[in-house]
């Protein structure tokens, strides 16, 4: 096995991250997220457009480059490491393959090229803080997260030839913007429980969205309101296997997601050991002390080691179709935390103000965390699917 990156896999990295030094520093991220749907829409379009990352892992038939996972980490890595705010993780990573997996012919002639291009933004509308469980990072998402036969999440229940949904869903990635809603609803009572995944308009009558007030403002999430709101189902029948389709999707996306925190980790580091080889103590830079040399090395093994992890989850995802993405994801996380806090530790007082952007990589960490993990969590279920602790008592002890 060839460990290196292709020429293209190289060149993607590079474009990406030029055009991200030009259009996306720490003042224009504070200006993005200022904006109404918390990123910048106009170097979103350059994304699109122009590089076509919303499209690196779609097939060409519906508008895409048909690139394998392993790009879209790549440019990913890119965007956490100025954590860039864009729906490119809402619309990329968890709704377009949510449509190539289970919605109809028609339905992705329909939406899929749009989604290709950046024209049509979408979101995965999860009940609850719910969206790693969904997704089976840190459990089996056969169960009741989506309001199970109980009142609670969104319920669905047909009208005529089509479907009405109600309910509230809090903490949906780009669900106050979104162009598309992809909601994931309880149907069929007690007798025949299940969830299915429903597709909601923007404009559609008695659909209420609020932009809340996150952790880190980088990762804009909103609130939706369904009040009777017609939706239509995703797929050409209420028998698809949606769990098997959720946690598919949730492994590349955890693999994608590995990469942006190690690339966020990355940059924090970086920034750390700038500023330590230029701050002095006792008459010499504080970066020259053992001490400190041996704690940003910990640092460094650490993130050089979820870099590694992160890649081969995406590469297993594209070609082995092995699910590591929730173990990597995990350990991106854990260097992203370490990373984080080292940076504001030895940035002193300086990283503690609202000016200088080390606590933004804090809040990445910890919003990230909530959202996705938590890690003992994602580490526990990786065990559980390796079959770590399967077995009977005398396996375990030989």
């Amino acid at each position: 096995m060839d460990a290196r990156f292709t020429a293209e896999q190289e060149e993607i990295r590079r474009t990406v991250r030029e055009l991200l030094l030009k259009r996306s520093g720490p003042e224009d991220v504070r200006a993005a997220v200022r904006t109404g749907e918390g990123y910048d829409t106009a170097l979103w379009t350059t994304l699109a457009e122009q590089l076509g990352l919303p499209g690196l892992a779609l097939p060409e038939e519906y508008g895409g480059v048909d690139c394998t996972v392993t790009e879209l980490a790549l440019a990913c890595e890119e965007l956490g490491r100025g954590l860039t705010p864009s729906p490119l993780a809402a619309t990329t990573l968890l709704a377009a393959p949510l449509v190539l997996a289970l919605g109809t012919e028609s339905q992705r002639d329909r939406l899929l090229p749009r989604l290709a291009t950046g024209r049509l933004t979408a979101a995965l509308a999860v009940p609850g803080a719910a969206l790693a469980t969904a997704l089976a990072l840190t459990g089996d998402n056969r169960g009741a997260w989506a309001g199970g036969g109980r009142a609670g999440g969104v319920q669905a229940r047909r009208s005529g030839d089509g479907w009405r949904l109600y309910g509230e869903v809090t903490q949906v990635l780009d669900g106050h913007s979104a162009g598309l809603l992809l909601v994931a609803a309880h149907t069929g009572g007690f007798a025949r429980s299940r969830t299915l995944l429903y597709l909601v308009r923007a404009e559609a009558t008695g659909l209420v969205r609020v932009r809340q007030t996150a952790i880190d403002e980088t990762r804009p999430v909103g609130r939706v309101q369904l009040r009777d709101v017609p939706a239509e189902l995703l797929g050409e029948d209420d028998e698809a296997d949606v769990p098997a389709a959720l946690a598919g999707v949730g492994d590349a996306a955890a693999a994608v997601l590995a990469a942006e925190a190690v690339g966020a980790a990355g940059r924090a580091l970086e920034r750390t050991v700038a500023h330590v080889g230029q701050r002095e103590q006792f008459g010499r830079p504080i970066g020259s002390f053992q001490a400190v040399k041996h704690r940003l090395a910990d640092v460094y093994v650490g993130v050089q080691a979820a870099r590694s992890a992160a890649y081969y989850a995406a590469w297993s995802a594209g070609v082995r179709g092995e699910r590591v993405g929730g173990q990597a994801l995990a350990q991106a996380l854990e260097a992203l935390r370490t990373a984080a806090a080292e940076g504001v530790q030895f940035h002193g007082g300086l990283g503690f103000t609202w000016e200088h952007e080390a606590h933004l990589y804090v809040k990445r960490a910890t919003a990230d965390a909530l959202l996705l993990g938590p890690v003992h969590r994602l580490r526990g279920r990786a065990a559980e699917l390796a079959g770590v602790f399967g077995g009977d008592d005398e396996e375990v002890r030989g």
